[in-house]
């Protein structure tokens, strides 16, 4: 069974995941990693453009299909070892979550939505990521080989 999710990222953390076809998640630990199978449906929200900035973005970043393998670790620097999962990201435009609010199963009617968001790394309705991936540009998202 396909899962969809959605990870709490800054743009600039997304737009680096990007670039090497791999995701983080809360501060690199393994755990929520595990939750994500190949094949599953992966978006970005960034709720800032760079990582601890006051620089509101609030919106969906990048979208794609977990692939094939385990999570894995890399050292980024000395005495951070984050765990990572690769990712098939497909071309997408931003989409801010604003107008989808109320669209959004998670969301709609929920005056404090964004308390969900504080995991870092949340399943979602596949109705919810159909919509964010609409509002991305991506009609279809196919698994990733």
């Amino acid at each position: 069974m396909t899962g969809y999710w959605i990870v709490i990222a800054s743009a600039e953390h997304v737009r680096n995941g990007r670039a090497g076809n791999f995701m983080q998640a809360c501060h690199g630990k393994v755990a929520p990693l595990r939750r994500i199978q190949p094949g599953d449906g992966v978006v970005c929200y960034s709720p800032t453009a760079t990582f601890r900035g006051g620089d509101r973005l609030q919106a969906f970043t990048a979208i794609g299909t977990a692939t094939e393998g385990a999570p894995y670790q890399v050292e980024m620097a000395q005495g951070f070892r984050p765990f990572r999962r690769n990712v098939a990201w497909v071309p997408s435009r931003e989409a801010p979550i604003a107008p989808l609010l109320d669209k959004l199963e998670l969301t709609a009617g929920k005056r404090n939505w964004g308390y969900a968001f504080r995991f870092g790394l949340l399943g979602i309705s596949p109705h919810d990521f159909a919509l964010i991936a609409r509002a991305m540009g991506v009609e279809k998202l196919r698994p990733a080989a």
